[in-house]
Protein backbone atom coordinates (compact mmCIF):
# COMPACT_ATOMS: atom_id res chain seq x y z
CA UNK A 1 0.00 0.00 0.00
CA UNK A 2 1.52 3.34 -0.92
CA UNK A 3 2.50 5.95 1.65
CA UNK A 4 -0.18 8.33 0.68
CA UNK A 5 -2.72 5.70 1.25
CA UNK A 6 -4.29 7.86 4.21
CA UNK A 7 -6.30 6.35 6.96
CA UNK A 8 -9.97 7.13 4.51
CA UNK A 9 -11.21 9.55 6.56
CA UNK A 10 -15.29 9.95 6.14
CA UNK A 11 -14.19 12.94 4.65
CA UNK A 12 -17.93 13.44 3.62
CA UNK A 13 -19.43 11.62 6.29
CA UNK A 14 -22.45 9.03 6.38
CA UNK A 15 -25.11 11.68 5.59
CA UNK A 16 -23.48 12.92 2.52
CA UNK A 17 -22.44 9.24 1.18
CA UNK A 18 -26.72 9.22 1.61
CA UNK A 19 -27.30 12.39 -0.16
CA UNK A 20 -28.23 14.77 2.17
CA UNK A 21 -24.66 16.73 2.23
CA UNK A 22 -23.14 17.16 -0.96
CA UNK A 23 -21.22 19.87 -0.30
CA UNK A 24 -17.39 19.36 -0.98
CA UNK A 25 -15.57 19.63 2.46
CA UNK A 26 -12.07 21.81 2.49
CA UNK A 27 -9.22 19.21 3.12
CA UNK A 28 -8.34 21.35 6.11
CA UNK A 29 -10.76 18.85 8.56
CA UNK A 30 -9.28 15.75 7.23
CA UNK A 31 -6.02 14.05 7.76
CA UNK A 32 -2.93 14.96 5.48
CA UNK A 33 -1.14 12.92 3.23
CA UNK A 34 1.65 11.55 2.59
CA UNK A 35 3.23 10.58 -0.09
CA UNK A 36 4.62 7.00 -2.18
CA UNK A 37 7.59 6.21 -1.66
CA UNK A 38 10.89 5.42 -4.41
CA UNK A 39 9.50 1.66 -4.18
CA UNK A 40 6.16 2.46 -4.01
CA UNK A 41 3.73 1.19 -6.53
CA UNK A 42 1.00 4.78 -7.36
CA UNK A 43 -2.61 3.39 -6.37
CA UNK A 44 -5.08 4.91 -9.06
CA UNK A 45 -8.68 5.51 -9.25
CA UNK A 46 -10.79 6.24 -12.47
CA UNK A 47 -13.98 8.15 -11.99
CA UNK A 48 -15.68 7.21 -15.45
CA UNK A 49 -15.11 4.00 -17.51
CA UNK A 50 -17.01 4.41 -20.35
CA UNK A 51 -15.80 5.88 -24.04
CA UNK A 52 -12.29 7.73 -22.53
CA UNK A 53 -12.05 5.99 -19.24
CA UNK A 54 -11.23 2.87 -21.12
CA UNK A 55 -8.25 4.27 -22.22
CA UNK A 56 -7.36 5.53 -18.61
CA UNK A 57 -7.38 2.14 -17.95
CA UNK A 58 -4.78 1.61 -20.29
CA UNK A 59 -2.68 3.90 -19.17
CA UNK A 60 -2.69 2.52 -16.01
CA UNK A 61 -2.25 -1.27 -16.29
CA UNK A 62 0.67 -0.60 -18.89
CA UNK A 63 2.50 1.15 -16.26
CA UNK A 64 4.38 -0.87 -14.27
CA UNK A 65 4.76 1.82 -11.48
CA UNK A 66 0.94 1.90 -11.19
CA UNK A 67 -1.88 0.11 -9.45
CA UNK A 68 -5.25 0.33 -10.52
CA UNK A 69 -6.97 0.20 -6.92
CA UNK A 70 -10.59 1.30 -7.59
CA UNK A 71 -12.87 2.26 -10.44
CA UNK A 72 -16.56 4.19 -10.11
CA UNK A 73 -18.99 4.98 -13.21
CA UNK A 74 -23.33 5.17 -12.87
CA UNK A 75 -23.36 2.26 -15.16
CA UNK A 76 -23.65 -1.26 -13.77
CA UNK A 77 -21.98 -2.86 -16.69
CA UNK A 78 -19.06 -0.15 -17.03
CA UNK A 79 -18.01 -1.41 -13.57
CA UNK A 80 -18.47 -4.83 -14.14
CA UNK A 81 -15.68 -4.61 -17.86
CA UNK A 82 -13.26 -2.38 -15.73
CA UNK A 83 -13.43 -4.86 -12.84
CA UNK A 84 -13.08 -7.58 -15.08
CA UNK A 85 -10.48 -6.15 -17.13
CA UNK A 86 -8.26 -4.82 -14.21
CA UNK A 87 -8.87 -7.86 -11.56
CA UNK A 88 -10.06 -8.78 -8.97
CA UNK A 89 -8.08 -6.89 -6.84
CA UNK A 90 -10.19 -3.46 -8.28
CA UNK A 91 -13.02 -2.35 -6.12
CA UNK A 92 -16.06 -1.11 -8.10
CA UNK A 93 -18.00 1.66 -6.73
CA UNK A 94 -21.27 3.77 -7.93
CA UNK A 95 -20.71 6.56 -5.61
CA UNK A 96 -17.19 8.58 -6.12
CA UNK A 97 -17.29 9.77 -2.76
CA UNK A 98 -17.36 6.34 -1.04
CA UNK A 99 -14.85 5.12 -3.58
CA UNK A 100 -12.33 8.46 -2.00
CA UNK A 101 -13.56 7.74 1.58
CA UNK A 102 -12.96 4.00 1.27
CA UNK A 103 -9.62 3.13 -0.58
CA UNK A 104 -6.28 3.89 -0.18
CA UNK A 105 -5.92 6.50 -3.23
CA UNK A 106 -2.60 8.26 -4.90
CA UNK A 107 -3.96 9.16 -8.23
CA UNK A 108 -7.22 10.08 -8.95
CA UNK A 109 -8.74 10.33 -12.89
CA UNK A 110 -11.57 12.33 -13.53
CA UNK A 111 -12.78 10.51 -16.95
CA UNK A 112 -16.90 11.88 -16.58
CA UNK A 113 -18.63 14.57 -19.00
CA UNK A 114 -17.70 17.98 -17.94
CA UNK A 115 -20.62 18.72 -15.63
CA UNK A 116 -19.06 16.78 -13.58
CA UNK A 117 -15.29 17.45 -13.62
CA UNK A 118 -14.79 20.00 -10.99
CA UNK A 119 -16.95 18.54 -8.02
CA UNK A 120 -15.20 15.60 -8.93
CA UNK A 121 -11.62 17.14 -9.06
CA UNK A 122 -11.69 18.92 -5.70
CA UNK A 123 -13.52 16.21 -4.01
CA UNK A 124 -10.56 14.45 -4.94
CA UNK A 125 -7.95 17.18 -4.42
CA UNK A 126 -9.73 17.57 -1.01
CA UNK A 127 -9.34 13.66 -0.03
CA UNK A 128 -5.71 14.15 -0.35
CA UNK A 129 -4.80 12.96 -4.09
CA UNK A 130 -3.50 13.65 -6.85
CA UNK A 131 -5.74 14.44 -9.75
CA UNK A 132 -5.18 13.13 -13.19
CA UNK A 133 -8.43 15.37 -15.47
CA UNK A 134 -9.73 15.21 -18.34
CA UNK A 135 -10.37 17.86 -20.82
CA UNK A 136 -11.90 20.12 -21.09
CA UNK A 137 -10.64 21.06 -17.37
CA UNK A 138 -14.38 22.15 -16.35
CA UNK A 139 -17.69 23.03 -17.61
CA UNK A 140 -17.42 26.89 -16.84
CA UNK A 141 -14.60 29.86 -16.06
CA UNK A 142 -15.38 29.87 -12.44
CA UNK A 143 -15.52 26.03 -12.19
CA UNK A 144 -11.63 26.49 -13.19
CA UNK A 145 -10.97 28.68 -10.99
CA UNK A 146 -12.51 26.30 -7.96
CA UNK A 147 -10.55 23.44 -9.42
CA UNK A 148 -7.19 25.42 -9.78
CA UNK A 149 -7.80 26.95 -5.61
CA UNK A 150 -8.27 23.34 -4.93
CA UNK A 151 -5.20 22.30 -5.78
CA UNK A 152 -3.10 25.39 -4.57
CA UNK A 153 -4.80 25.08 -0.90
CA UNK A 154 -4.27 21.42 -0.63
CA UNK A 155 -0.82 21.10 -1.72
CA UNK A 156 -1.73 18.39 -4.32
CA UNK A 157 0.00 17.61 -8.29
CA UNK A 158 -2.58 18.33 -11.07
CA UNK A 159 -2.66 17.03 -14.61
CA UNK A 160 -4.90 17.51 -16.94
CA UNK A 161 -5.13 15.00 -20.36
CA UNK A 162 -3.58 16.37 -23.35
CA UNK A 163 0.39 16.15 -24.42
CA UNK A 164 0.80 17.95 -27.39
CA UNK A 165 2.73 21.14 -25.50
CA UNK A 166 5.36 18.72 -24.01
CA UNK A 167 5.45 16.10 -26.90
CA UNK A 168 3.79 14.46 -29.79
CA UNK A 169 2.92 15.43 -33.60
CA UNK A 170 0.56 18.32 -33.43
CA UNK A 171 -2.72 16.87 -34.81
CA UNK A 172 -2.34 17.80 -38.93
CA UNK A 173 0.07 20.63 -38.23
CA UNK A 174 2.74 17.68 -39.35
CA UNK A 175 5.41 19.44 -36.33
CA UNK A 176 5.76 19.13 -32.97
CA UNK A 177 5.20 22.13 -30.77
CA UNK A 178 8.82 22.70 -29.84
CA UNK A 179 9.99 24.23 -32.94
CA UNK A 180 7.43 26.56 -32.78
CA UNK A 181 7.67 27.66 -29.50
CA UNK A 182 11.80 28.12 -30.70
CA UNK A 183 11.08 30.42 -33.63
CA UNK A 184 8.28 32.82 -32.20
CA UNK A 185 10.22 33.14 -28.58
CA UNK A 186 13.18 33.99 -31.09
CA UNK A 187 11.29 36.78 -31.94
CA UNK A 188 12.54 35.62 -35.82
CA UNK A 189 8.70 36.36 -37.34
CA UNK A 190 8.29 39.77 -35.61
CA UNK A 191 5.44 40.19 -32.54
CA UNK A 192 2.10 40.33 -32.70
CA UNK A 193 1.52 37.45 -34.07
CA UNK A 194 -1.65 35.89 -35.71
CA UNK A 195 -2.45 32.41 -35.15
CA UNK A 196 -4.93 30.28 -36.83
CA UNK A 197 -6.46 26.96 -35.60
CA UNK A 198 -8.51 25.57 -38.77
CA UNK A 199 -9.44 22.70 -40.61
CA UNK A 200 -7.45 24.47 -43.65
CA UNK A 201 -4.39 24.53 -40.98
CA UNK A 202 -4.45 21.04 -39.70
CA UNK A 203 -7.72 20.72 -36.93
CA UNK A 204 -10.72 19.36 -37.05
CA UNK A 205 -12.93 21.08 -34.48
CA UNK A 206 -15.97 18.58 -34.99
CA UNK A 207 -18.40 21.75 -35.18
CA UNK A 208 -21.54 19.33 -36.82
CA UNK A 209 -20.29 16.12 -35.38
CA UNK A 210 -21.52 17.45 -31.74
CA UNK A 211 -24.79 19.36 -31.97
CA UNK A 212 -27.61 18.30 -30.15
CA UNK A 213 -30.78 17.16 -31.27
CA UNK A 214 -34.31 19.03 -30.27
CA UNK A 215 -37.68 17.50 -29.80
CA UNK A 216 -36.17 14.00 -29.49
CA UNK A 217 -39.26 12.35 -26.99
CA UNK A 218 -38.36 10.91 -23.50
CA UNK A 219 -37.31 7.34 -23.19
CA UNK A 220 -37.69 4.88 -20.23
CA UNK A 221 -34.55 4.95 -17.95
CA UNK A 222 -32.05 1.85 -18.54
CA UNK A 223 -32.17 -0.54 -15.45
CA UNK A 224 -28.53 -0.42 -15.94
CA UNK A 225 -27.77 3.48 -15.55
CA UNK A 226 -28.18 5.65 -12.24
CA UNK A 227 -29.88 8.54 -14.16
CA UNK A 228 -30.09 10.94 -11.27
CA UNK A 229 -26.35 10.43 -10.80
CA UNK A 230 -25.26 10.73 -14.13
CA UNK A 231 -26.80 14.44 -14.13
CA UNK A 232 -25.63 15.29 -10.89
CA UNK A 233 -25.04 18.96 -10.74
CA UNK A 234 -26.79 19.46 -14.54
CA UNK A 235 -30.26 20.69 -14.69
CA UNK A 236 -32.96 17.55 -14.62
CA UNK A 237 -33.98 16.91 -17.73
CA UNK A 238 -35.70 13.94 -19.29
CA UNK A 239 -33.94 10.99 -20.18
CA UNK A 240 -32.44 10.19 -23.48
CA UNK A 241 -29.76 7.94 -25.06
CA UNK A 242 -28.08 10.93 -26.75
CA UNK A 243 -28.22 13.11 -23.95
CA UNK A 244 -26.19 10.25 -21.78
CA UNK A 245 -23.99 8.72 -24.68
CA UNK A 246 -20.46 10.38 -26.07
CA UNK A 247 -23.16 12.87 -28.07
CA UNK A 248 -23.88 14.46 -25.14
CA UNK A 249 -21.22 16.99 -26.12
CA UNK A 250 -23.67 18.20 -28.02
CA UNK A 251 -25.50 19.62 -24.93
CA UNK A 252 -24.80 23.02 -22.99
CA UNK A 253 -25.74 21.50 -19.81
CA UNK A 254 -23.07 18.78 -19.84
CA UNK A 255 -20.44 20.44 -22.22
CA UNK A 256 -19.64 22.67 -24.96
CA UNK A 257 -19.91 20.53 -28.28
CA UNK A 258 -16.65 19.84 -30.67
CA UNK A 259 -15.25 22.97 -29.69
CA UNK A 260 -14.77 22.07 -25.79
CA UNK A 261 -14.25 18.71 -26.78
CA UNK A 262 -10.85 19.36 -29.22
CA UNK A 263 -10.43 22.80 -27.92
CA UNK A 264 -7.63 22.31 -24.97
CA UNK A 265 -5.65 19.86 -27.51
CA UNK A 266 -5.21 22.81 -29.73
CA UNK A 267 -5.37 25.80 -27.95
CA UNK A 268 -3.08 25.06 -24.83
CA UNK A 269 -0.38 24.60 -27.55
CA UNK A 270 -1.19 27.84 -28.87
CA UNK A 271 -1.30 29.69 -25.57
CA UNK A 272 2.46 28.23 -24.71
CA UNK A 273 4.18 28.84 -27.90
CA UNK A 274 2.70 32.58 -27.48
CA UNK A 275 3.75 32.50 -24.02
CA UNK A 276 0.38 33.81 -22.64
CA UNK A 277 0.40 31.00 -19.83
CA UNK A 278 -0.86 33.60 -17.42
CA UNK A 279 -3.05 36.29 -19.05
CA UNK A 280 -6.28 35.33 -21.61
CA UNK A 281 -7.48 37.27 -24.34
CA UNK A 282 -8.85 41.01 -23.99
CA UNK A 283 -11.77 40.88 -27.17
CA UNK A 284 -13.32 37.65 -28.41
CA UNK A 285 -16.22 37.38 -31.39
CA UNK A 286 -17.63 35.31 -33.33
CA UNK A 287 -19.22 34.46 -36.72
CA UNK A 288 -22.20 31.63 -36.11
CA UNK A 289 -25.82 31.15 -36.92
CA UNK A 290 -27.55 33.17 -33.80
CA UNK A 291 -29.68 32.83 -32.01
CA UNK A 292 -27.76 29.89 -30.45
CA UNK A 293 -30.38 27.58 -29.01
CA UNK A 294 -30.00 27.63 -25.12
CA UNK A 295 -30.21 23.84 -24.39
CA UNK A 296 -28.62 22.77 -27.80
CA UNK A 297 -24.98 23.24 -28.80
CA UNK A 298 -25.17 24.60 -32.55
CA UNK A 299 -22.85 24.92 -35.34
CA UNK A 300 -20.54 28.13 -35.72
CA UNK A 301 -18.01 29.54 -38.01
CA UNK A 302 -15.14 31.38 -36.94
CA UNK A 303 -13.66 32.79 -33.44
CA UNK A 304 -12.06 35.76 -33.02
CA UNK A 305 -9.68 36.44 -30.10
CA UNK A 306 -6.73 39.66 -29.11
CA UNK A 307 -4.63 39.92 -26.28
CA UNK A 308 -3.85 43.16 -25.45
CA UNK A 309 -0.45 43.39 -26.64
CA UNK A 310 -2.26 42.35 -30.28
CA UNK A 311 -1.64 38.53 -30.84
CA UNK A 312 -4.72 36.90 -32.04
CA UNK A 313 -6.20 33.60 -32.48
CA UNK A 314 -8.48 33.08 -35.24
CA UNK A 315 -10.61 29.46 -35.10
CA UNK A 316 -12.15 28.21 -38.14
CA UNK A 317 -14.62 25.27 -38.29
CA UNK A 318 -15.07 25.10 -41.99
CA UNK A 319 -18.15 23.71 -41.02
CA UNK A 320 -20.61 26.96 -41.65
CA UNK A 321 -19.63 30.28 -43.12
CA UNK A 322 -17.19 31.67 -45.49
CA UNK A 323 -13.68 30.11 -45.49
CA UNK A 324 -10.99 32.80 -44.78
CA UNK A 325 -7.83 30.60 -43.40
CA UNK A 326 -8.09 29.19 -47.12
CA UNK A 327 -4.32 29.36 -47.98
CA UNK A 328 -3.04 31.15 -44.66
CA UNK A 329 -0.81 30.07 -42.66
CA UNK A 330 -0.76 28.58 -39.61
CA UNK A 331 1.51 31.45 -37.88
CA UNK A 332 1.92 34.84 -39.42
CA UNK A 333 4.50 37.86 -37.88
CA UNK A 334 5.30 41.37 -39.73
CA UNK A 335 8.77 39.55 -40.51
CA UNK A 336 7.26 35.31 -41.11
CA UNK A 337 5.39 32.79 -41.74
CA UNK A 338 4.90 29.36 -40.67
CA UNK A 339 2.45 26.78 -42.91
CA UNK A 340 1.88 23.28 -41.88
CA UNK A 341 5.04 20.37 -42.29
CA UNK A 342 6.68 23.74 -40.98
CA UNK A 343 7.20 25.02 -44.53
CA UNK A 344 7.92 28.70 -43.42
CA UNK A 345 8.38 31.76 -45.32
CA UNK A 346 11.02 33.60 -45.86
CA UNK A 347 12.15 29.67 -46.47
CA UNK A 348 15.70 29.72 -44.03
CA UNK A 349 13.84 30.25 -41.08
CA UNK A 350 13.30 26.60 -41.15
CA UNK A 351 16.98 25.70 -40.56
CA UNK A 352 17.28 29.01 -38.22
CA UNK A 353 14.96 27.04 -35.66
CA UNK A 354 18.41 24.44 -35.58
CA UNK A 355 20.20 26.81 -34.02
CA UNK A 356 18.27 27.76 -31.64
CA UNK A 357 18.17 26.95 -28.00
CA UNK A 358 15.88 24.37 -26.83
CA UNK A 359 12.51 25.80 -24.57
CA UNK A 360 12.87 25.47 -20.88
CA UNK A 361 11.77 22.24 -19.98
CA UNK A 362 8.78 20.74 -18.57
CA UNK A 363 8.13 18.28 -16.28
CA UNK A 364 6.13 14.92 -18.86
CA UNK A 365 6.06 11.84 -16.37
CA UNK A 366 2.95 12.33 -14.50
CA UNK A 367 5.33 9.86 -11.75
CA UNK A 368 7.99 12.38 -11.64
CA UNK A 369 5.57 14.33 -10.51
CA UNK A 370 3.74 12.45 -8.04
CA UNK A 371 6.92 10.85 -6.47
CA UNK A 372 8.56 14.20 -6.24
CA UNK A 373 5.44 17.08 -6.09
CA UNK A 374 7.19 18.58 -9.45
CA UNK A 375 4.70 20.58 -11.18
CA UNK A 376 3.32 18.67 -13.95
CA UNK A 377 4.12 20.47 -17.57
CA UNK A 378 -0.01 21.17 -17.94
CA UNK A 379 -1.26 22.05 -14.65
CA UNK A 380 -4.09 23.73 -12.72
CA UNK A 381 -2.74 26.78 -13.75
CA UNK A 382 -1.46 27.15 -17.45
CA UNK A 383 -4.51 24.46 -17.88
CA UNK A 384 -7.15 26.47 -16.27
CA UNK A 385 -6.17 29.35 -18.85
CA UNK A 386 -6.47 27.31 -22.01
CA UNK A 387 -9.73 26.15 -20.54
CA UNK A 388 -10.71 29.54 -20.42
CA UNK A 389 -9.70 30.15 -24.07
CA UNK A 390 -12.12 27.46 -24.73
CA UNK A 391 -14.82 29.05 -22.65
CA UNK A 392 -14.33 32.29 -24.02
CA UNK A 393 -14.85 31.04 -27.10
CA UNK A 394 -18.28 29.60 -26.96
CA UNK A 395 -19.23 32.28 -24.93
CA UNK A 396 -19.02 34.76 -27.98
CA UNK A 397 -20.98 32.26 -30.34
CA UNK A 398 -23.61 31.79 -27.43
CA UNK A 399 -23.86 35.67 -26.75
CA UNK A 400 -23.95 36.88 -30.81
CA UNK A 401 -21.63 40.03 -29.85
CA UNK A 402 -17.90 40.93 -29.36
CA UNK A 403 -16.92 40.63 -25.57
CA UNK A 404 -14.85 42.47 -23.82
CA UNK A 405 -12.89 40.20 -20.70
CA UNK A 406 -10.52 41.03 -17.83
CA UNK A 407 -7.43 38.54 -17.31
CA UNK A 408 -6.83 39.40 -13.87
CA UNK A 409 -10.24 39.16 -12.60
CA UNK A 410 -11.29 36.66 -14.75
CA UNK A 411 -14.52 37.97 -15.52
CA UNK A 412 -16.53 39.76 -18.69
CA UNK A 413 -16.07 43.75 -18.66
CA UNK A 414 -19.72 45.13 -17.86
CA UNK A 415 -21.55 42.40 -19.44
CA UNK A 416 -23.83 40.44 -16.62
CA UNK A 417 -25.29 38.25 -19.80
CA UNK A 418 -22.24 36.83 -20.12
CA UNK A 419 -20.90 36.19 -17.13
CA UNK A 420 -23.99 34.56 -16.19
CA UNK A 421 -22.48 32.12 -19.06
CA UNK A 422 -18.81 32.12 -17.50
CA UNK A 423 -20.86 31.24 -13.95
CA UNK A 424 -23.73 28.82 -14.04
CA UNK A 425 -25.57 27.52 -11.32
CA UNK A 426 -25.37 23.78 -10.19
CA UNK A 427 -28.50 21.83 -9.63
CA UNK A 428 -29.38 20.93 -5.68
CA UNK A 429 -27.83 19.88 -3.91
CA UNK A 430 -24.83 19.89 -5.77
CA UNK A 431 -22.76 23.02 -4.63
CA UNK A 432 -18.76 23.77 -4.62
CA UNK A 433 -17.77 25.70 -0.91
Amino acid sequence: MSDLGMTRRSFLGTSALAGTALTIIPRSVLAAPGRPGANDRINHAIIGVGGMGNAHIGYVLKDPQAKLVAVCDVRKSRRDAAVQRAGADCHAYLDFREMLDRESIDVVHVVTPPHWHALQNIAALNAGCDVWAEKPMTRTIAEGTHVADAVRRNGRVFRLNTWFRLYGSFYGLGTTVAPLKKLVQSGALGWPLTVRVSALTGFSWKASMWTGKLGLPPEPVPADIDYDRWLGPAPWKPYTTHRTSGSFRGYWDYDGGGLADMGQHYLDPVQYILDKDDTSPVEIEATAPWPQHPDVVGLWGQVYMKYADGCKIILESCEWGARETAGKPFIEGPNGKVFQNFRTEPANLAQLVKELPEPAPQVSDFNVSVRTRRTFGLNELNGNRSNILVHLANCAIRSGRKLHFDPATLRFVNDPEANRLAEQPMRAPWRIG
